[in-house]
């Protein structure tokens, strides 16, 4: 295949000086990059048979045009039988990445490579901190709960069970000078706020308080970084702007034909330092969605949503008039979600530091988003806050890059969306 690539005319070397195995690896490089941007690699599909064979497939239809764009990067032409080489290459990858996933799915579900890891503590507690574990990565987690009973965590007995760590769930009190045993003898110990950060990408609500918030690493991003941020907002959305503006018109085309009514939808929301915002929207359900008065949140199979909404919802097409609200600096590219002032005020009072969340600008994806499905209780919203706040205290120009390419994931898939 490869000597079938050839120079600008399509015969002759190539302008820019290639062996095979330069090459290879540029191309594998692609491949990869694409299949880490379909979220391939993630745990939940590596464990999930039905999820991996749909994004390996994805995969390989998006791999095509991406090798074809590495290839034009070099000034390379591909003849018609390099293309046929190429094909038959992507498709044999294809397939043993496919039964690789599916192997190592049906693998999984055995959990031989599960990480045993010792949940101390009191009873409600342990359990507590082992289901979340069991809930986020429980194929890569073996939680094992346990009171704090000094011959159960002694350095023996620990290496007898072949645990890989030990996460203390609350105040273990007598427990502490076998577990500082461990430690000093090379045995990973974590309180449950570290090990659900670390681990899992997430802030356990359930241990943290003001104290915590007080004195943790974080929550700062300096102004630098604020700058850099927002000199980036801006060049995306203006970006993102002229190059979505043909489905943009078509998309307000339609709605128009669709139903009656305006094709923006405008609504209030609650942004930066809770001010609120106006948050622009195609609109994608009937005029009439909230006749009573209340807001709601959608639900499955809305029956107010319209049969453009059907689609544009689950594609974010929606969402795309948001770049404005990035533009006029209300919102940002990556940030929590920006909730109705009705939901928030309802929501902080009932879950613990959700106002906390504000503290940064509302974006149009986030860290929540990409991990959690779309929520429409307060239980969702507590869950979505634990990744929240994950995002406000660790913010990065690095974590926004992994948001977003993850985004491309939750889009391709319908991930999430009502």
């Amino acid at each position: 295949m490869l000597g079938a690539v050839g120079g600008p005319d399509g015969i002759g070397p190539a302008p820019v000086s290639l062996d095979s195995t330069n090459l290879a690896a540029i191309l594998s490089s692609g491949i990869a990059a694409t299949a880490a941007a379909l979220g391939l690699y993630r745990p939940d599909v590596c464990v999930e048979r039905r999820r991996a064979f749909a994004n390996v497939t994805v995969t390989g239809i998006a791999a095509f045009p991406v090798v074809l764009v590495v290839l034009g990067s070099f000034h390379l032409n591909v003849t018609g039988h390099a293309l046929a080489w190429l094909s038959a290459l992507l498709t044999i990858w294809l397939g043993c990445i496919l039964v690789t996933h599916l192997a190592f799915a049906e693998l999984m579900q055995r959990n031989p490579l599960a990480r045993k890891v010792l949940v101390v503590g009191s009873g409600i507690q342990a359990n507590r901190v082992a289901e979340t574990m069991l809930r986020c990565h429980g194929a890569f987690f073996d939680p094992i709960t346990a009171a704090p009973d000094k011959d159960r965590l002694s350095s023996g007995a620990l290496r007898e069970q072949r645990v890989w760590g030990v996460v203390v769930a609350g105040a273990t009190g007598e427990a502490t000078p076998e577990l500082l045993d461990g430690k000093l003898r090379g045995l990973r110990i974590f309180d449950e706020r570290t090990f659900c950060e670390r681990h899992l990408g997430r802030i356990d609500l359930d241990s943290v308080d003001e104290n915590w918030l007080l004195f943790a690493d974080g929550f700062v991003s300096g102004h630098l970084g604020d700058t850099v941020k927002r000199g980036l907002d801006i060049a995306s959305s203006l970006c993102l702007l002229v190059l979505t503006l043909p489905l943009m018109l078509i998309t307000a085309a339609l709605i128009k034909l669709d139903s009656p009514g305006p094709v923006f939808y405008r609504q209030s929301r609650v942004g930066f330092d809770g001010k609120p915002f106006t948050l622009l929207k195609f609109r994608s359900m009937a005029l009439d969605a909230e006749a009573g008065g209340k807001p709601r949140w959608a639900q499955v199979r809305d029956p107010r949503i319209t049969r453009v909404g059907s689609f544009i919802r689950p594609m974010r097409i929606d969402e795309l008039p948001q770049l404005l609200n990035v533009l006029r600096g209300e919102m940002s590219m990556i940030g929590p979600r920006p909730e109705r002032p009705h939901f928030v005020e309802q929501l902080a009072r009932v879950i613990p530091f959700y106002h906390h969340r504000a503290y940064v600008k509302p974006g149009l994806t986030g860290w929540a988003q990409v991990n959690y499905p779309y929520g429409a209780s307060v239980e969702d919203a507590r869950e979505k806050l634990a990744y929240d706040l994950y995002y406000v205290k660790n913010r990065n120009l690095l974590l926004d890059l992994l948001i977003l390419v993850s985004t491309i994931r939750v889009i391709l898939f319908r991930e999430g969306a009502r």
